[in-house]
């Protein structure tokens, strides 16, 4: 039986006014913006973003390129965490690795996005440059956040463990990986939207054949601007179910092993 909080519990209905009301705000706020330049070229109305999206979402190409993109971004995400432990993992457990990779790692996490993806477009085809991207993207933010927590634990807790003779293996089970598993969650977590939003890009700028960033890109080209926020929109809403999917794994995934 969990303990009393002190704190009554939220209605369902001020929960449901707490969500739609801001929602409402932005969406007021938008539809008086575009009445007031009256210009469907530089801002059309919620409406007729709305209307071309009911338009979209009963097509097969629509979810071909939907699932395309989510395909190519999950990977790049799975990737970037990988490779951004492992490098961790390598420069923690020895400083010749640490010296070599760490100033790579910063330089990658320096450089602007746009530059990544025409580098890796040189390299690689159209469909798997927002597959690099997106582990490139990630890869430093996971790297930094899992060192951090691989060097939190305290030099007393360490020498401890030395003093009971505790193996490399054995310190790193009950000491180190304990230390840096919340630093991990909150480095995934970050990564989620940092992915998204870059393989998107990449692919507005690689314009694979199946791609969300390929419709965005022609809807540009085409000036077909209702288009384009329908597709910007769908593009911010499977970030934010991503991130609470991950957010609810990681969550169910710390409640399993308690």
């Amino acid at each position: 039986m969990k303990p009393s909080t002190g704190r009554p519990a939220e209605r369902p209905i001020n929960k449901i006014i707490r969500v739609i009301a801001p929602a409402l705000f932005w969406l007021g706020l938008w539809w008086l913006a575009s009445l007031l330049i009256g210009q469907e070229l530089f801002l059309p109305s919620p409406l007729s973003v709305g209307k071309r999206l009911l338009e979209l979402l009963p097509t097969a190409g629509f979810w071909y390129h939907t699932l395309a993109t989510l395909l190519r971004v999950l990977i790049g995400l799975v990737a970037g965490v990988a490779a951004g432990v492992l490098l961790a993992a390598l420069t923690f457990l020895s400083g010749a690795a640490s010296a070599v990779l760490s100033p790579a790692i910063r330089v990658a996490r320096a450089t602007p996005v746009a530059s990544f993806i025409i580098l890796v477009l040189l390299w690689v085809g159209s469909d798997a440059v927002p597959v690099v991207i997106s582990a490139l993207m990630v890869m430093p933010v996971v790297w930094e956040n899992t060192s951090a927590g691989l060097k939190s634990p305290s030099p007393e807790l360490i020498e401890m463990s030395r003093c009971y003779r505790m193996g490399l293996w054995r310190r790193l089970r009950y000491i180190y990986l304990p230390a840096a598993a919340p630093y991990l969650k909150s480095a995934v977590l970050s990564s989620v939207g940092l992915a998204w939003k870059s393989g998107v890009a990449a692919e507005v700028l690689s314009y694979p054949r199946h791609a969300i960033g390929t419709r965005i890109y022609y809807s540009k080209l085409y000036l077909e601007i209702p288009s384009l926020f329908a597709w910007t929109v769908v593009v911010v809403a499977l970030s934010l179910i991503i991130e609470s999917a991950v957010r609810r794994a990681l969550g169910a995934g710390k409640e399993a092993r308690k």
